[in-house]
């Protein structure tokens, strides 16, 4: 039997937030990912019609 690991759309969207800036900047692992996390939260509060 094989198992499933749950990963839910907001991991998702943090981890290419997180890959991106790695890839881009000096950042390591951990400070890129607490970045991408203030990230998203910063696009996921600007109102849709200004997207």
């Amino acid at each position: 039997m094989t198992t499933v690991e749950y990963v839910s759309v907001y991991d998702l969207r943090v981890k290419l937030v997180q890959d991106t800036l790695a890839n881009h900047s000096t950042l390591g692992d951990h400070a890129a990912h607490e970045l991408a996390v203030h990230v998203l939260d910063a696009l996921d509060h600007i109102p849709e019609k200004v997207r």
